[in-house]
């Protein structure tokens, strides 16, 4: 027997014997077992690959293995579900409407727009005016409207609104039109010129659709031509009219809902008399049980193929709860709901447009301006506290 083979007999010999710190004789034994474990893997690794290696070298090469149908995903990994709801704390990630609650700065007077991104008026505790009209230009300056002081909306009944509303900044943000009683006073923000229309009753709401600016109130409907200023009655509710997309042309048809829970319609009307082409309800089939449309309420926007407008909603909770839903305006099939609960204000988040990007913008407590991604559910806020009305490019 050698050296080797009498100190591997005297360390088998003594592994029965209980050490003295047995706490610390345990760790160094599973130390050295796992030193040992590593040391035969290596070995057996480069056994594997060296022996791999020579077998697949002398293998005559063989057909390769059949291909069998590659598997479809039946959904999109990114498309969210038909019901969404907001996180419960936003990102506000940088954002050029995040300059929207700056004050002023300049009057339009002396400093003109390029384009316009939105329009806002602060108002007070009671929904009334608080201090003039704001435009937040495309190279982020925040001007005020000094060239003409819009005055609240009123019906035959007395009731005002801020004349700020929805709908008021032309697509391409050069130009605000405000309905005012009798009148509808169009300024071009490229120059800071105004023009008076007159017209005739109460006037409310104004809804660009293409070459011409669709202004009425409970009782009447004045298309107004863009650049002649000329005005002709049409049949629609501005109340119900959904904006048009802006990339639409002239002759893209006019498209309302109206009505409520199981009587909600979706019409289509002719673009240049607002006659009806068809009507269809609008369906909610794509929802879960027990989530219901029950109304839509303010302004409702296309963008292409898709109407995005806020609601208010039955939920698992409540009928009742706050939301806003996009529906297909071909078929008035609702495809997504974003359902925001029953603890805000009533008629708390206005839709107010669409982005480039096909995400819908609008009101959302306490954000006061959001960005929500229908087909990801991906929500963010870009204006956190913004007491007013809003009024966004298209």
């Amino acid at each position: 027997m050698n050296e080797q083979d009498l100190r591997r007999l005297l360390t088998v010999s003594v592994e029965d014997v209980l050490p003295s710190q047995p706490a610390a004789a345990g760790w160094e034994r599973a130390r050295r077992t796992r030193r040992t474990r590593r040391a035969v893997a290596v070995v057996a690794v480069a056994v594997a690959l060296v022996g791999g290696g020579t077998v697949a070298a002398l293998r005559p090469p063989a057909d390769p293995a059949p291909v069998g149908p590659t598997a479809t995903p039946t959904a999109d990994p990114t498309h969210a579900g038909p019901v969404q709801k907001p996180p419960a704390e936003l990102t506000y990630p940088p954002d050029p409407l995040a300059r929207l609650g700056a004050p002023a700065t300049v009057p339009l007077s002396e400093r003109p727009v390029q384009r316009a991104l939105a329009l806002f008026q602060p108002v007070d505790e009671e929904n009334r005016a608080d201090g003039p009209v704001r435009v937040l230009g495309n190279d982020g300056v925040v001007r005020s409207l000094d060239v003409v002081a819009v005055k609240p909306t009123r019906d035959a009944s007395g009731n005002e609104a801020p004349a700020l509303k929805p709908g008021v900044l032309s697509p391409d943000g050069r130009t605000a039109a405000f309905a005012q009683y009798g009148e509808l006073v169009m300024v071009d923000l490229t120059t800071a010129d105004v023009r008076r229309i007159p017209l005739y009753g109460y006037l409310e709401l104004v809804v660009w659709a293409n070459d011409r600016v669709l202004v009425g109130g409970d009782d009447r409907t004045y298309a107004v031509d863009r650049v002649t200023g000329e005005a002709s009655t049409i049949d629609v509710l501005t109340w119900e009219l959904i904006a048009p997309d802006p990339a639409a042309g002239a002759q893209a048809p006019l498209i309302d809902v109206y009505g409520e829970r199981t009587s909600l319609k979706l019409q289509s009307r002719t673009a240049r008399d607002g006659q009806l082409r068809s009507e269809q309800p609008v369906t909610t089939s794509a929802l879960p049980s027990p989530y219901q449309i029950n109304e839509f309420y303010g302004r409702g926007w296309l963008h292409g193929e898709r109407l995005a407008r806020a609601a208010w909603i039955t939920n698992s909770e409540i009928d009742g709860a706050e939301a806003a839903a996009v529906l297909d305006a071909r078929t008035g099939a609702v495809l997504h709901v974003l359902d925001l609960g029953r603890d805000r204000g009533k008629g708390c988040c206005e839709v107010l447009g669409w982005d480039n990007k096909g995400a819908v913008l609008l009101r959302l407590e306490p954000a006061a301006l959001a960005r929500w991604h229908p087909e990801t559910g991906e929500i963010t806020g870009i204006v956190r506290d913004l007491r007013g009305r809003i009024a966004l490019a298209g």
